[in-house]
């Protein structure tokens, strides 16, 4: 796996984040994806950056921990941040 900083995963994310808007969620695995072919164990560490960045990790529709929920999140923009 190509190690990916924390740097380069937060820039990863907020650009997708932006490109979606505050109102479309989008997979954190889009962005592991993005970054490494091996993307799977990427995850975690892709989760961990999302809980520091200005996103709302969700749930079927509730707010969660990106770190700690179980099975899969999706992001977005906290409203009103671009």
């Amino acid at each position: 796996m190509t190690e990916a900083s924390d740097d380069v995963i937060a820039v990863e994310l907020m650009r997708l984040a932006r490109l979606r808007g505050a109102d479309k969620t989008f997979c954190p695995s889009e962005v592991a994806r993005e970054l490494s072919a091996d993307w799977r164990p990427l995850m975690p560490k892709v989760r961990r950056v999302a809980a520091g960045l200005p996103l709302i990790a969700t749930q079927r529709g509730a707010a969660v921990d990106p770190v700690t929920a179980r099975g899969p999140i999706r992001l977005r923009l906290v409203g009103g941040f671009s």
